[in-house]
């Protein structure tokens, strides 16, 4: 067999998903959103440009931003990561789910997603202190709707009660 035909059988990867220890077999060109949507059935996590501009494919590996559409599945390998599927505990919303929510930061909700995933790998990352480092640290993640003013208000309800202690962003 040639190295293709090899690496067209798969290879495995170890991965927690969500909390979740996994065992996968992934080709070698497989993308981290086609893994999520097509052989998961993790769909929160949406497809938008493929080309990493739009942030709508937007998860968290070891608690930092990256989008899904530009990662192979391979590198993925012995990481920990999380999708917007993996956020809320049981029926109790994550903080971020409930502001998003309560400041009515949607609008088609195509993108909510990955917003909600950039705005905790941004407070995980330390940089979320106020409205305009927010607006910076979330500039690629787009809105088609408009809804960035809502959006901003309901990171900013978010943080306090994702780093308790911290304040959350100043005005």
């Amino acid at each position: 067999m040639t190295q293709m035909q090899d690496a067209s059988a798969g290879l495995t990867i170890g991965l927690t998903l969500n909390g979740q220890a996994r065992q996968l077999t992934v080709a070698p060109w497989t993308t981290l959103l086609d893994l999520l949507r097509e052989q998961l059935d993790l769909v929160g996590t949406k497809k938008g440009c493929d080309h990493g501009q739009c942030g709508a494919c937007t998860v968290l590996r070891n608690g930092r931003r990256i989008n899904a559409c530009l990662t192979l599945a391979v590198m993925c390998d012995g990481e920990e990561l999380t999708t917007i599927e993996g956020l809320a505990e049981g029926d109790r919303l994550h903080p971020l789910q409930q502001a998003f929510i309560d400041q009515d930061a949607f609008q088609c909700g195509y993108c909510t997603p990955g917003q909600i995933c950039s705005a905790l790998g941004l407070a995980h990352e330390g940089r979320a202190h106020t409205p305009e480092q927010l607006r910076e640290g979330m500039s690629g993640n787009l809105c088609r709707c408009g809804a960035y003013g809502n959006i901003l208000a309901a990171v900013q309800q978010a943080l306090p009660l994702i780093h308790p202690g911290k304040g959350g962003p100043r005005p």
